[in-house]
């Protein structure tokens, strides 16, 4: 007997809608927002090639976040390592770190040292 596969109906594609706010570093002047955009679009792959974003991927710019809107094959993951690479060439890594606030939304915090200070004061 030959078995029947049922496939569902043909919608649109499922587009996945990023989100990073920079707000604590552009507030304080460490970094500019259009200098993350641009690494961005010049930095992510699409079929194993940089630069070629196309109609796949588009990258927008509002206030101090940077919204990336992505069809389906898309990892936030990808987009937290492009964004660490960043802050590394930048060498802002030793004071802002990454951090997901909500599902599809990443932001830039600063370490908090202020604690760790505190804890070596009450050590000594």
């Amino acid at each position: 007997m030959a078995r029947v596969v049922k496939k569902g109906p043909k919608g649109k594609k499922l587009q996945l809608k990023f989100s990073i706010d920079c707000s604590e570093p552009v507030g304080d002047e460490l970094m500019e927002p259009a200098s993350l955009e641009k690494f961005l679009h010049d930095r992510i792959k699409i079929n194993g090639k940089v630069g070629q974003l196309g109609d796949a991927v588009v990258i927008e710019r509002d206030d101090n976040k940077i919204i990336v809107i992505a069809d389906s094959p898309f990892s936030k993951r990808y987009l937290k390592y492009l964004t660490k690479k960043y802050l590394k060439k930048q060498s802002l890594r030793d004071w802002c770190r990454v951090v997901a606030t909500g599902k599809n939304e990443y932001e830039l915090r600063y370490y908090n040292i202020s604690e760790d200070d505190q804890d070596e004061e009450g050590a000594e």
